[in-house]
């Protein structure tokens, strides 16, 4: 893992001047965003059972208990987007502009003497932290006892730009083992392969344009919820405790580890997996005629009150 938050600092200033991107180029902004995390069904809270404790103070020891609960928080807004700069979340579209070898995105069709066609597609991706903070606690909070998340508000966990060696390149993730394998980390279902996680790199073979973004934003899903990952990011990464249980590293198709909620184009309320569809389907009104989309990622946590100084047992 490289980090990257110095080389972001360093930038800041060159960002800046580039101004704050034109609100009409850019179809998301963060009151919508913050909107959208008030989802009951994304959140999902449950009471799904109890947590004992032992508490000792001078006058002896006695067992109490407390609720365990479990929800999901979103933590991520994960933009998946055509053209360098040209993030759809517009206010943090110029933390992410043409640098170095960053320097375009689109895609390419070739069709050799009509005998096939092979449509390679390129999309940036940056992942930030969602920016609902206290508005979506406050949502929880009315549900009952609420477990803390471990993102920042607007904290940039990848952008694509600054990951550009490894995100354009897919070295060294080209000569992996997942990479090399059919059917191993791939994000589909039987008859409709959305495509392989790995190499987890910007470009897809895949003439489906919202399947392309689906898969590249799972991609930067996957690097940012594990450590000592060759890419430049931040680690999205909560150790348990007591009486506290983060999720697992998100893996596609797993409702266990990760749900995501479309907010552009055509905002959604609900939160799925991918595919979230049968295999005919087009998925034809969720294609962006720019190339750019961005969804929530919400994550499960468990968590109960604590009530003494150690766990004896949670149930489950």
């Amino acid at each position: 893992m490289i980090p990257f938050k110095l080389l972001v600092a360093v930038l800041g200033g060159a960002l800046l001047s580039l101004g704050v991107a034109d609100k009409s180029a850019h179809a998301l902004t963060t009151p919508q965003i913050v909107a959208s995390s008030l989802s009951p069904q994304c959140l999902d809270y449950q009471v799904i059972g109890i947590c004992v404790w032992l508490h000792c103070s001078w006058s002896g020891c006695s067992v109490r208990t407390s609720v365990q609960v479990r929800h999901y928080i979103p933590e991520l807004v994960v933009s998946s987007y055509e053209n360098t700069g040209d993030n759809p979340w517009w206010e943090v579209a110029t933390l992410s502009p043409p640098l170095g070898e960053a320097l375009a995105g689109g895609q390419g069709t070739s069709d050799a003497n009509r005998a096939h066609h092979e449509h390679l597609r390129f999309k940036n991706v940056d992942a930030i932290g969602h920016p609902a903070g206290s508005a979506f606690s406050s949502f929880a909070d009315a549900f009952g006892m609420t477990c803390a998340g471990a993102a920042t508000p607007f904290q940039p966990y990848h952008l694509s730009t600054l990951d550009a060696l490894a995100w354009r390149s897919g070295i060294p993730e080209s000569f992996y083992p997942e990479a090399l394998t059919p059917g191993m980390r791939e994000l589909g279902q039987s008859g409709d392969l959305w495509g392989n996680i790995f190499p987890r790199s910007g470009f897809l073979t895949q003439v489906h344009d919202y399947k392309t973004a689906a898969t590249t934003a799972q991609r930067s899903a996957d690097i940012v919820t594990r450590t000592g990952q060759p890419h430049v990011y931040t680690p999205l990464v909560a150790s348990s405790r007591d009486g506290y249980w983060p999720p697992g590293p998100v893996k596609e198709g797993d409702a266990s580890t990760h749900r995501w909620q479309r907010l552009t184009p055509n905002m959604s309320k609900s939160c799925r997996v991918w595919p979230d569809r049968g295999i005919t389907d087009s998925y034809a009104e969720r294609l962006d005629a720019d190339g750019d989309y961005a969804w929530s990622l919400w994550r499960p946590y468990r968590c109960c009150r604590r009530r003494g100084q150690k766990l004896l047992y949670a149930v489950p």
